[in-house]
């Protein structure tokens, strides 16, 4: 078990549930719109923000966010030891440094002391991108010599005396930050921030997502996750979401199945589908529900009894399941809101009890 930490409320290590993490992407001055777009990260399902504060001048507007924020808001710093200092000053729940760029030991030590005062935990992170060059040309593979960079950092931080640390190491590699991740698993007890940097645009990138971060899920490694897309952050925490509904580790909310159609299907099954989804986008399931929609009756009535909620069809009729029973007929027309009325009301039946 993982080191324990909070950023804000939020538990990370110890025995805490995987979280998720997104980054904002308005301009550094834009308080109102970035805190709209924290609000609709919220609603998403995001657990903690991250905001980038470029320069001294964007310390303001960061105070101003974190005090309105409905999510912990962790400071992402890079170039200046000053900007670290002005967000812990500003209420920051976090910080993001790599600690190769921050201006040399002496700042650093600095950025420590101010956030061992306020128990402020800090994220060190190691990009592939950004390797400093002793480890670059140490003839190591790059997933070792990032790890070796980090426990070097690390070793560093130790020798403070702070230990309130979140590690991430990141490519845009796929193979090497799982490498480099189950290096880092095996060699320290600090929780693991886990994602796949420059991962690309919407589909690309979710796939790239899903391989590295699931793969290290699957491992029982990793602690918080960020999904980092050429997209709306929103889009990145859906995705996030599905990955951990994926790998058996939501804590929430509605998991739909539903089968590749063919011929033997006797409805046009994706639309149904994506109305489906649609129309429960918005709904917060107070602990998980498996919903599955098939289209014919060769694995439709199996799957839809093994869910919590199941619509089935046959080639006359739609059949709803709910917890293994049959409970009643439908036809097509009627089978997207019929189904969604059985969503919302095992819903109601989770929040009386």
């Amino acid at each position: 078990m993982k080191r324990e930490i909070f950023i804000g409320s939020v538990g990370i290590g110890g025995a805490h549930p995987v979280s998720i993490q997104s980054m904002t992407n308005t301009a550094a001055a834009d308080v109102e719109g970035t805190l709209g777009q924290i609000r609709r990260l919220r609603r998403a399902g995001c657990d903690i923000v991250r905001l980038a504060v470029p320069d001294r001048a964007a310390l303001p507007a960061f105070g101003r966010i974190v005090a309105r924020s409905p999510l912990p808001v962790i400071a992402d710093i890079h170039f200046d030891a000053a900007l670290a200092l002005g967000a812990m000053e500003g209420g920051a729940s976090g910080i993001r440094i790599n600690p190769g760029n921050i201006g040399g030991r002496e700042r650093l030590k600095a950025v420590i002391r101010l956030a061992a005062q306020k128990r402020i935990p800090i994220r060190i992170g190691v990009n592939a991108g950004s390797l400093e060059k002793k480890h670059r040309r140490s003839g190591r593979s790059v997933a070792e010599a990032m790890v070796r960079s980090l426990l070097d950092q690390v070793a560093f931080f130790e020798d403070q005396g702070f230990f309130a640390l979140k590690l991430s190491l990141k490519s845009h590699d796929v193979r090497e930050t799982v490498v480099a991740n189950r290096l880092a698993d095996r060699s320290c007890q600090y929780p693991l921030h886990l994602g796949v940097t420059e991962a690309g645009t919407f589909l690309p990138g979710s796939i790239r997502s899903a391989v590295g971060i699931g793969s290290l899920l699957l491992d029982g490694i990793g602690n918080t996750i960020r999904v980092s897309l050429t997209a709306d952050p929103v889009r990145e925490v859906r995705v996030a979401r599905q990955i951990l509904m994926a790998a058996g580790l939501a804590q929430s909310g509605i998991d739909v199945v539903s089968c590749p159609t063919c011929a033997r299907a006797s409805v046009d099954l994706i639309p149904m589908v994506a109305a489906v989804e649609k129309k429960i986008g918005r709904l917060r399931f107070p602990g998980r529900l498996r919903v599955a929609v098939m289209g014919c009756e060769v694995n439709g009535p199996g799957e839809a009894r093994d869910a919590d909620i199941g619509l089935a069809f046959s080639r006359r009729h739609g059949f709803l399941f709910k917890k293994g029973r049959i409970v009643g007929r439908t036809t097509a027309a009627e089978a997207v809101s019929r189904l969604c009325a059985l969503i919302e009301e095992a819903a109601g039946e989770k929040r009386r009890g």
